[in-house]
């Protein structure tokens, strides 16, 4: 899409000014806006153009014009200029991870003053130790003690009966070979090792491997999220309660959200998804601005600002990029 100087300068200057004061840019405002001396029929012009390219839409009560999806993405892909500024000395003490996330969110909500969310650092599947007790005949429980001295207990259902004689030899096995591997590391051990064990101590194994790598993807789904009753102020939401409804309801399946986020952690840096361009952020009136913090050095998680698409996107950028560096900070154990 190529837009001449003229064109990119006064789609810039409407963007600038509809997140600035959220009501449709007439072509007086613009040219006023836009520094440039051009007739209003030259300006109406390339209105015209924008709109036709699909960049900018007419409201149906109003003269002015009002950025698209398409539109939006254009200016933070090469329009946007970020000028440093200081957010004040915020930060976030070192402190349990799950304190220092929803510490996190509350910050991502609180500067930005829309929704801070935060997802937990994936927990690791390590174990450092294994124990298997038989509960009754083909229920066992299984006890796993992770690195970090976290315990969880899990009831698994056996093809068959075992013996506690059988489960201590099974629990003394994984205990001798695998510890401080991670689970799918050893589920993946165990299959090549298969052929040497007893077949059912095998599958006795495999059951509580499959279900502790399950515990952790299950431990993964945290997310924090904070502020979603800012939405509530904002004039974009508050005129269409529907829009709203559907806001709310995103929050609540926390899931989506989570790819929504996962999709963001897999790059580095800042990114940017303007609700309606694509099936990432099924709604028009929601942007996303995320990016992954690390813990020692090692991409762990995503944090982002969920507001609406008219947000100020540079300063969403800043904030964005502060929390996530003080996140990483808070989390890494520094020597």
């Amino acid at each position: 899409m190529m837009l001449d100087d003229r064109s990119k300068l006064l789609l810039k200057a409407l963007v600038e000014r509809y997140i600035a004061d959220g009501q449709p840019v007439g072509s007086r405002t613009l040219s006023k806006a836009s520094g440039l001396e051009l007739s209003p029929a030259t300006i109406r012009n390339v209105m015209s153009d924008l709109e036709e390219l699909g960049l900018i839409v007419s409201p149906h009560t109003s003269a002015g014009r009002v950025p698209t999806a398409r539109g939006y993405r254009l200016f933070v892909d090469t329009m946007l200029t970020v000028q440093p500024q200081q957010f004040g000395a915020h930060s976030l003490a070192p402190d349990q991870p799950q304190k220092v996330i929803t510490n996190a969110a509350n910050l991502l909500s609180s500067l930005s003053q829309f929704v801070g969310v935060v997802i937990a650092p994936r927990r690791t599947s390590a174990f450092r130790h294994m124990e298997f007790l038989r509960l009754s005949e083909r229920r066992v429980l299984v006890i796993i003690v992770s690195p970090d001295g976290d315990v969880q207990n899990r009831v698994i259902y056996t093809e068959v009966d075992h013996s506690q004689a059988q489960l201590l030899e099974a629990a003394n096995f994984l205990n001798s070979h695998y510890v401080g591997l991670d689970i799918e590391q050893v589920r993946e051990r165990l299959h090549g090792e298969v052929e040497s064990l007893r077949s059912e101590i095998a599958s006795l194994m495999a059951a509580a491997v499959t279900m502790n790598s399950e515990a952790a993807a299950e431990a993964q789904d945290e997310v924090v999220i904070a502020g979603e009753r800012n939405l509530l102020k904002l004039s974009d939401f508050s005129s269409d309660m529907g829009n709203l409804r559907r806001a709310f309801e995103l929050f609540e399946q926390k899931a989506q959200i989570m790819r929504l986020l996962d999709i963001a952690g897999q790059a580095e840096g800042v990114r940017i998804f303007i609700g309606g361009e694509s099936q990432v952020v099924p709604f028009e009136e929601l942007s996303i601005v995320s990016a992954p913090y690390e813990v020692d050095g090692k991409l762990v998680g995503t944090l982002g600002v969920i507001g609406p698409t008219r947000m100020a996107y540079d300063r969403m950028i800043q904030i964005v990029d502060i929390t996530s560096k003080l996140v990483s900070n808070a989390l890494s154990h520094h020597k």
